[in-house]
């Protein structure tokens, strides 16, 4: 049966229809907000999926371009792999979603938000986070929500829910947030040095509205949501368990404690062998075998248990460190000679190095999506080999934890990039993990900002990232123990990592994963402040004595930038027919060129004698003949009468034979030939736009002085 339901929010209707659409789906329903409609179907197996030891969840955002009246640009006009605002769209409705459902559950779900309209006042990203709520809330598979979400922006001192395209345009904050009635549930954040009161209100702001929205949902849950089914549940066996723990907690508590994660790795594995020969010894080879899986759940929620009674009781790390303590720090810029900018940045573990490139503007991201953004100047991308956690795993390019991680770094370092008309190139910056043991895409940020300084990039401020983790105690949530600097385990065992890169002014990115159904308003407001002391901590005693400023010179590798503006209607002269001109300026100087259609030209070149040539030939392309100018020109044909002397722009004029010396000459080819450099003035353009040059006035003029 046909169902629609409809609330207020942010001043525009969203609506949220059930029973005419796809109809097999465990739960679906149909979200129009404006002219922006989301179909979102969710499914589950009927068994639990075999061999895993997670909930195996899958949320997939699709984009289709016709929801904005576009075909594909591929070979194949159709779309293919998902962008990657697609995968950061489809991390952001997961991580929300998938701690509210049972932690024992292991059946296969599947998340589909398939994008049918996008009205761009609209967001579908929120549409679709909160049809997969709604979809899940009145499905029978089990779940613990409803969760919503909304955006949230700051333009002129104002906080405005759900931000239209011209307010978006003016926002210092593209804010992400998603909570369930009670706590937040996620946060992703981009802003333009926003203070940490302000973020705050922020999240607030758009915890109101997901209030109401929770409660719409609930509403309609409670019409015709349908009873959640019943599943097998994977606990861990008790029996096992408890005999594990009976016998080697305190061996367990002990190796868990060791700064290197090697030895901690060490540590476990030798207590695993010892545990299974005791199991072995006990009851035999074969219901060791019987119970190996059981035995080895044991020892994960062992290890588990000890690292956070470790931390939430004793208040005491497994490295040893204080709750607010950084891991040693280290950076160095310079490294490789060949590279724009290059910089290694190291905190414990973890280390990236990361590379810094300048380009052409042409060479900047064309983007082929739904919003209105075409294309991109700054791109970061992030590498996470296998070797940088000690796996021997061949490389199958970036997964969508790469794709977030090197988002998350890219938004942190946007504010405070300098405009394209104070630094005219295209950048890239690459960071590659060499050694990861947690907190890798923070370090990509500091890594980054040292990079772009040693390729002489003038950022406006450097920006550093870090990390917080959280242990809560399972009976009271509000009871909590914050840690700064999460490394691998913590994260792991931990509730949450609450990630911030930020300069000394303020945040410019957010990104938080949490394993529990919420944080408060006071975890959040000690994550920043944690947050804010570790970044200029990291600022001022660490990357700022590495580099205290960007450099005053480039690398001599990198191209350099002569621009020119010239008269729009010249650029049909300078390009020519078929690409004809501009191919043989590149020809000619080994330079490389841009042309912007409100006459803006860039040429790039790390010879500067090349580019200050490519410069000349454009200016004599585009040069404006007047009466009383001196041009520099090529005889172009040489008449009985005279010769015609192209002085640029395309235009050529008559040196009239008696005005080619002071003496009379009898032969124009006694002074000149085809092909000779020669200087001339204007002294007379006719009616019909003849230009008439002299040569002997210039030779008189230059003779008195």
């Amino acid at each position: 049966m046909f169902k629609t339901y409809s609330m207020e929010l942010a001043g525009r209707t969203l609506t949220i229809e059930n029973g005419k659409m796809a109809g097999l789906a465990n739960g679906s329903v149909l979200v129009r907000y404006g002219d922006t409609a989301v179909l979102v179907n969710v499914t589950a197996s009927k068994e639990p999926k075999e061999g895993v030891d997670f909930f195996p969840l899958s949320v997939e955002y699709e984009e289709r371009l016709y929801a904005v009246g576009k075909i594909p640009g591929s070979f194949q006009k159709k779309e293919g792999k998902p962008t990657e605002k697609a995968i950061l769209t489809s991390r952001a409705i997961d991580r929300p979603m998938r701690p509210l459902f049972p932690k024992d559950f292991r059946n296969d779900v599947v998340i589909d938000c398939l994008v049918l309209s996008v009205d761009q006042d609209n967001s579908p990203e929120v549409c679709a986070m909160i049809g997969a709520a709604a979809a899940t809330a009145i499905s029978d598979i089990p779940f613990n929500g409803p969760t919503a979400s909304v955006n949230v922006g700051y333009v002129d001192g104002q906080i405005i829910i759900n931000p239209n395209v011209e307010q978006r345009a003016n926002s210092r904050l593209n804010l992400t947030v998603a909570g369930t009635l009670e706590k937040i549930t996620m946060i992703e954040a981009g802003a333009a040095e926003i203070p940490d009161d302000t973020m705050l209100d922020a999240i607030k702001a758009g915890h109101v509205e997901i209030k109401k929205i929770c409660d719409f949902i609930n509403q309609i849950a409670a019409e015709i949501g349908k009873p959640k089914f019943e599943y097998k549940h994977f606990v861990v066996d008790e029996e096992v368990y408890n005999e594990i723990e009976a016998n080697y907690k305190d061996k367990m508590y002990t190796a868990v404690q060791a700064v290197e994660k090697e030895d901690r790795d060490r540590n476990i594995d030798e207590l695993t062998a010892e545990i299974e020969a005791f199991y072995s010894e006990k009851y035999g080879e074969e219901a060791l075998e019987e119970k190996k899986q059981d035995i080895a759940d044991s020892i994960y929620k062992l290890e588990k248990k000890c690292v956070r009674e470790m931390i939430f009781i004793e208040h005491k790390r497994v490295d040893g460190r204080r709750l607010d303590e950084i891991r040693p720090l280290s950076c160095e810029v310079g490294l490789l000679n060949r590279v724009h900018g290059s910089a290694l940045f190291t905190r414990g573990q973890t280390q990236v190095l990361s590379v810094a490139t300048l380009g052409m503007k042409s060479e900047e991201q064309i983007l082929d999506g739904l919003d209105e953004e075409e294309s991109k100047r700054y791109m970061h991308h992030y590498n996470f080999p296998g070797y940088s956690v000690g796996e021997a795993k061949t490389s199958r390019g970036p997964g969508r934890r790469e794709i977030g991680h090197g988002a998350l770094a890219e938004k942190a370092l946007v504010p405070v990039l300098p405009s394209e008309e104070e630094f005219p190139y295209s950048i890239r910056v690459v960071s590659e993990v060499l050694s990861s043991n947690g907190s890798t895409s923070q370090a990509s940020i500091c890594g980054s900002t040292l990079a772009l300084m040693d390729a002489g990039v003038p950022i406006k401020k450097p920006v550093a990232g870090i990390s917080t983790g959280l242990v809560t105690d399972s009976e009271n949530p509000d009871n909590y123990v914050m840690l700064t600097d999460i490394q691998g385990i913590e994260d792991f065992f931990g509730d949450m990592d609450f990630k911030v890169g930020g300069t000394k002014d303020g945040i410019t990115a957010i990104q938080v994963d949490i394993k529990i159904d919420g944080l408060s308003y006071d975890i959040i407001k000690e994550a920043f402040e944690r947050t804010r002391v570790a970044r200029n901590y990291i600022l001022d005693e660490i990357m700022l004595k590495e580099l205290p400023a960007p450099r005053d010179h480039m690398s001599p590798y990198a191209p350099k930038i002569i621009n020119i503006t010239i008269n729009p209607e010249k650029i049909r002269d300078v390009i020519g027919t078929g690409g004809k001109v501009i191919n043989k300026i590149i020809a000619e100087t080994g330079v490389k060129m841009d042309i912007e259609d409100d006459g803006r030209v860039f040429i790039y070149s790390s010879d500067s004698e090349g580019a200050q040539k490519a410069l000349k030939m454009v200016e004599d392309i585009t040069r404006e003949v007047e009466v009383g100018g001196i041009y520099e020109g090529t005889v172009t044909r040489i008449m009985p009468f005279g010769a015609f002397v192209d002085v640029g722009g395309g235009k050529e004029g008559l040196l009239h034979i008696s005005k080619i010396a002071k003496e009379r000459i009898a032969k124009v080819e006694d002074v000149l030939n085809i092909g000779d450099k020669v200087t001339v003035k204007v002294y007379e353009i006719d009616d019909q736009g003849r230009i008439n040059l002299t040569r002997k006035d210039l030779l008189e003029e230059n003779k008195e002085e």
